[in-house]
């Protein structure tokens, strides 16, 4: 099966689309949830704050049963995975493996079709986010899925998504610039917002086939994902 890198060709998330589908739910962990940026003039976010008259999201109530994470603290598990590469194949990295291991996987491939041994050389960009969630303690409030739109659809549909470049937000990209969530290319994390039309990210599957720190152009972003942090 040929490598699709997902920070040099539009479109390349399509391989993972025959692997994995386009279905939306996104269950495990302790989560009981629904199924499931833009200019720097654009700042909203569509997280419900918890409050005494407005009510927790799940994602929210989820978190109260988990480790209280910091958004650095995220940043800080990403950042030391910056070099690790795949192999020749696309593949070979800790971060499809463990994805491989996961009862994550068996619900996919029962949701999507295809193998579990597919994903040993598949796109690997969300399921490093996904690894990052689970060495963190917080998979329910990351989330962790292969595919790119399907990770997205969950933060949106479970309250937590907005355009605002939030350190330790899931960033999610389109290299056609549109703010389509099923045109969804690649995903990473939000290092920081650079003030000037660009973010700092964390990403893994990158143009080199590695988890690498990059600047990003936020015309390029379709919307961030945002976990849960104390």
């Amino acid at each position: 099966m040929a490598k699709h890198r997902l920070t040099s060709t539009p479109k390349t998330h399509y391989l993972a689309r025959v692997i994995l589908g386009t279905t939306i739910a996104l269950s495990g962990g302790v989560i009981a949830a629904p199924a499931f940026a833009d200019t720097p003039e654009q700042t909203s976010v569509t997280v419900q704050n918890a409050s005494a008259d407005t009510a927790k999201t799940s994602l929210q109530t989820a978190a109260e049963r988990l480790p209280k994470v910091t958004a650095q603290q995220i940043l800080d598990i990403a950042s030391r995975q910056i070099g690790v590469s795949e192999n020749a194949q696309g593949g070979g990295t800790k971060f499809q493996s463990w994805y491989m291991s996961t009862e994550r996987a068996r619900e996919t491939t029962a949701r999507d079709g295809g193998r579990i041994q597919d994903y040993a050389n598949a796109p690997w960009c969300a399921m490093f986010v996904s690894w990052v969630g689970e060495q963190a303690g917080i998979r329910p409030t990351m989330g962790w899925d292969a595919y790119t739109v399907t990770h997205a659809k969950w933060f949106k549909e479970n309250g937590h998504w907005g355009t605002a470049p939030k350190p330790g937000a899931v960033v999610y990209f389109d290299w056609q610039g549109s703010k389509d969530i099923d045109g969804i290319d690649h995903v990473g994390f939000v290092k920081q917002d650079n003030g000037n039309g660009t973010i700092t990210t964390i990403e893994g599957n990158t143009g080199n086939g590695k988890v690498e720190q990059r600047v990003r152009p936020t015309s390029q972003v379709v919307g961030y994902g945002y976990p849960v942090y104390s």
